[in-house]
């Protein structure tokens, strides 16, 4: 049996538009971006540090005047801090 992306993306706990998040901010394709992820969400620092790459992607968006990237990331992040309850806001 063979395992599909969207397999591997239920299975990370993570949604598409955080995968994506990542793979922007590390310029690097999805599936190893999924992979990033998922291996960050099982440490202690890795909440905070996909934060940090979703707010790094919100400022960018910003800096180059893409306003409605920046309102879906920002959704983005709050759904991923929303999610991830053992992660403490004020990080």
């Amino acid at each position: 049996m063979m395992l599909t992306y969207e397999d591997c993306v239920e299975l990370s706990g993570l949604t598409n538009e955080e995968i994506e998040a990542i793979a922007e901010h590390e310029h690097v394709p999805n599936i190893v971006a999924l992979e990033l992820g998922h291996y960050l969400l099982e440490t202690e620092a890795g909440v905070p540090a996909i934060k940090e790459i979703i707010l790094d992607d919100i400022h960018e968006a910003e800096a180059c005047g893409n306003l409605v990237q920046s309102a879906k990331l920002k959704l983005v992040l709050q759904h991923f801090v929303s999610q991830h309850p053992y992660h403490e806001v004020g990080q």
